[in-house]
């Protein structure tokens, strides 16, 4: 029986909320990961499909931390195979890059098609010598690599799949890794590869090694997708993630989603601020509600991670948004609370522009945007009767700078335009005696 692990989208490196703290988790992820799970398993080798490093260009820290588990998984004899993901591949321009440079030292071993000249693909079986090639054996389990295709997967499958067919051996357990969108589990822009055009990589390929979508899916217990290691985002907290501790013996396989590794929790919070008309109102019924859901993390309990604390405002606010004092809201949240990080999201309607809250779904952007600005400015009783005058020369003049009109052209409109709104409300006063010299 041969056991091996199967992760992906590790994404060291990676930067979020300008919290360092945040930055770690993803190195404490992929630590503990391989300590509990290959490490600690013995497994015969470690598949990473795709995004071993957050970008191409990879920081000394990141570096860091990825050579931290790959020489110990070397001490151990641990092979660790890897291909490129979207964030990590190397530019078209040139061939380096620095998963093939870990591969020529000899810490992982990139697999990758080879494609010549006129677009011909070829695979070769991997060379101890080059530190290179598409396909590796390991006992009686061949594995082939791929690369990131992104938009052109769907057409580049069909020349692999007959690739595929020469090179696998039927006698053994053949993997493959991929790092693609699949239909039905998409949640990337790019195209996702059709069902029916993965469905014919089961005629060669016993084990489909996925990476690239952040959440764990199966696909007839074949195509196996374990999800990021740690949540990219808050939004993708909710996401089952892990990684698969697989068994094969013979052509038949096992494969366990393993999650009980260092992952960060996350608190989401939302408030309705809906008939608060004070902000002291506000912060008191807020943390009415935070103290009912939430609980001072213990930094005393045994492996407790501090969460991330995301805290959501929603609604109209009975004051103006100025008042809305945002970094007391979280110091008094990190403080009580004692959370990793306090994030607060504003999603609530000033008072200001109550009369854009109150127009009909049908309304397009623009005439919002008018209503707003005409609301402001009726505010002042100056300028009340040419609220609307002055809120089309502010969209006129809006309008212009993002066509790149030059400055010039929007001082000489704004002039006119001015001269218009004068001439326009002295007329209403019946008082045409009266219009002043602008110059």
């Amino acid at each position: 029986m041969t056991k091996f692990l199967h992760i992906a989208d590790i994404h060291l490196g990676i930067r979020r909320y300008r919290s360092e703290d945040r930055a770690t988790d993803f190195f404490y992820a992929w630590k503990d990961c391989i300590e509990r799970y290959a490490l600690d398993e013995q497994v015969s080798f470690v598949l990473i499909a795709g995004d071993f490093f957050d970008a191409r260009k990879v920081e000394p820290q990141a570096m860091n931390q990825a050579m931290f588990c790959l020489k110990r998984l070397s001490e151990a004899n641990i092979p660790v195979i890897v291909i490129e993901g979207n964030h990590d591949s190397h530019e078209a321009s040139t061939r380096f890059s620095w998963l093939r440079s870990l591969s020529q030292w000899g810490y992982i071993k990139l697999l990758e098609p080879i494609y010549g000249d006129g677009g011909t693909v070829r695979l070769e079986a991997w060379s101890d010598q080059r530190r290179a090639g598409s396909y590796i054996d390991i006992g009686n389990i061949r594995i082939f690599g791929s690369i990131w295709y992104g938009s052109t997967v769907t057409q580049s499958l069909t020349n692999l799949v007959d690739l595929l067919r020469d090179h696998h051996d039927p006698q053994w357990f053949n993997v493959m890794m991929l790092h693609t969108d699949i239909e039905g589990h998409v949640t990337h822009p790019s195209p996702p590869l059709p069902k029916a055009k993965l469905f014919e990589l089961k005629s060669c390929i016993d084990y489909l090694a996925l990476g690239h979508t952040h959440k764990n899916f199966v696909i007839d217990d074949w195509a196996y997708n374990p999800g990021s290691l740690e949540a990219c985002s808050v939004d993708e907290y909710a996401n089952v993630r892990g990684a698969y501790l697989v068994e094969v013996a013979g052509k038949t396989h096992t494969a366990r989603l393993v999650r009980d590794y260092h992952q960060r929790p996350v608190v989401r919070v939302s408030f309705d601020v809906n008939g608060l008309a004070t902000p002291e109102e506000l912060h008191e019924s807020l943390f009415t509600q935070l103290r009912q859901e939430l609980t001072p993390h213990d930094a005393s309990a045994p492996d407790s991670l501090p969460p991330v604390i995301e805290l959501t405002l929603r609604g109209q606010l009975g004051f103006k948004n100025a008042l809305l004092e945002l970094n007391r809201i979280r110091d008094e949240v990190k403080k009580e609370f004692r959370p990793l990080l306090v994030m607060v999201r504003n999603q609530t309607v000033p008072v200001e522009y109550a009369v854009a809250a109150g127009l009909n779904a049908h309304v397009s952007r623009g005439e919002r945007e008018r209503r707003v600005i005409e609301d402001l400015i009726s505010r002042d009783a100056r300028f009340r009767e040419q609220a609307g005058d002055i809120a089309g020369l502010i969209l006129e003049a809006k309008r212009m700078a993002l066509g790149e009109e030059t400055a010039a052209k929007i001082s000489d409109m704004i002039e006119i335009r001015l001269l218009e709104t004068m001439v326009n409300a002295t007329a209403r006063q019946g008082d045409a005696q009266s219009l002043p010299t602008l110059m």
